[in-house]
């Protein structure tokens, strides 16, 4: 076994496992074959890159996104603490300057004296450990066909789609108004309000649009949370307008009346020169995009930084090939982190490249590591991972849902929720002082 880790993958999760490993003490090589080999949704060669929406998620006390960004910044995550650096408004969520944010880490990855970091695409795995394999949704095929003979199975997959970016300089803001839901929290989202009329023929030319063929052989399967908007419009016609354009608690201050339905636009930068149209992920062709975006209320004009995309996300099934320190079972010093275990979202990627992270160090220098409690977010989403069934196994966010509980009759969700971060945060205190105690002193 060697005295060094070895990870492939710089996005979220492989970031965060070589940070928490160099801050240990333990030497990291950390492989990005970006800037030698492009991926479909990939456009920078930075660390770190976010591809989908610029949000970090719910960052509300006592949410359960929030507990587990809590108890990221209790291990100094570069990835929380480089969103809290570069955050950008966005009413109850955490933002960010996706182009700094990246920049940031890239520069603290480069720059710290016990991680090297090569550019270089890896098509085999090493032989020798420990290893973290953080390659994410958008693994190279080459590596993908290696893990796939590694695990003995094809990988699982699920399709993710991205949301069109405008220039802020074509809104008319004439039609278009900053204001926040019930008027809680500051004005950060713009809204392109829609009358019915407006509404519906929107509908029909959303269903009549043009979409991205897929291959004959695969077949659509999409995760829950990041539906392509003209995929929910086929659900019904009323399916947007109590979904992603839902426009209750958002009234026109240019006509005092709510409208039938709200388009909201999130600042994409500092600059507040770039916006993201929220749940607008998409597969409609690009000229289509163009022309359908193009008859929202206040987006006549739209010019597009970046539009939709659709690619395919890749995991594999964790119940059964990973323990709960996230070990491939046949082969324990390779460790798989991120969106390939099967969690969902950024936050939860790199949390999984905290964990891997944290049981390759101990197994390294020799000392005991035991997974997070189960009452605690980390420890749920471990949980969820390793003890769901395979047959039924896909892609998860963190949510209330999956924390272990002692009996709790609270009926006041509010109340109940509150008490569970509260316990959350005492337990991951508890078990944040015990891994001081064993892996954190070996450095």
């Amino acid at each position: 076994m060697n005295d060094f880790l070895t990870i492939i993958g710089a996005g979220l999760a492989g970031s965060e496992a070589a940070w928490q490993a160099a801050e240990r003490g333990v030497p990291v090589v950390l492989h990005e074959m970006r800037s030698v080999s492009r991926t479909a949704a990939h456009k920078t060669d930075g660390c770190a890159e976010l591809v989908c929406s610029n949000s970090l998620g719910n960052n509300l006390p006592h949410s359960a996104p929030y507990i587990l960004k809590e108890e990221l910044r209790s291990f100094n995550s570069i990835v929380i603490s480089s969103g809290d650096h570069n955050s950008v408004p966005a009413g109850s969520a955490l933002a960010v300057d996706r182009d700094l944010f990246s920049q940031e880490i890239t520069e603290k990855i480069s720059n710290h004296p016990l991680i090297t970091l090569k550019r270089q695409e890896i098509v085999e795995i090493p032989q020798s450990g420990p290893v973290i394999i953080a390659t994410g949704p958008l693994t190279s095929p080459k590596l993908s066909e290696e893990i796939s003979r590694l695990i003995g199975q094809e990988y699982l997959y699920f399709y993710d789609a991205l949301s069109p970016i405008v220039d802020a300089n074509s809104i008319d803001y004439d039609k278009a108004f900053f204001a926040s839901r019930y008027g809680k929290g500051d004005a950060d989202y713009l809204n392109c309000p829609m009358d019915e009329n407006q509404y519906y023929n929107f509908i029909k030319e959303l269903n009549a649009a043009e979409k991205v063929p897929m291959a004959s052989f695969e077949k659509p399967v999409y995760f829950e949370g990041c539906m392509p908007i003209e995929v929910l419009a086929e659900r019904g016609p009323k399916t947007l307008s109590f979904g992603p354009l839902k426009p209750v608690g958002l009234p026109d201050p240019h006509t005092g009346k709510i409208a039938f339905a709200v388009v909201q636009l999130r600042k994409e930068n500092k600059e507040s020169s770039a916006y993201n149209l929220v749940g607008f992920q998409t597969k409609l062709t690009y000229p289509e995009q163009k022309r359908i975006v193009r008859m929202i209320p206040g987006l006549e004009n739209a010019e597009f930084f970046r539009l939709g995309a659709i690619h395919r996300n890749t995991f594999v099934d964790t119940p059964s090939l990973l323990s709960n320190q996230l070990q491939l079972k046949s082969r324990p010093d390779i460790y798989f982190a991120g969106q390939i275990t099967g969690v969902e979202g950024y936050v939860e990627s790199a949390s999984m490249g905290l964990l891997a992270s944290l049981s390759a160090v101990a197994e390294i220098t020799g000392k005991d590591y035991m997974p997070p409690p189960r009452d605690t977010a980390l420890g749920a989403l471990i949980n969820y991972l390793t003890t769901s069934s395979s047959k039924n196994f896909q892609p998860m966010n963190i949510n209330f849902g999956l924390f272990w509980m002692q009996e709790m009759k609270i009926r006041d969700k509010k109340e109940r929720n509150q008490k569970i971060a509260v316990n959350a945060m005492d337990q991951i205190k508890k078990w944040r002082q015990g891994l001081k105690d064993s892996i954190d002193s070996a450095a």
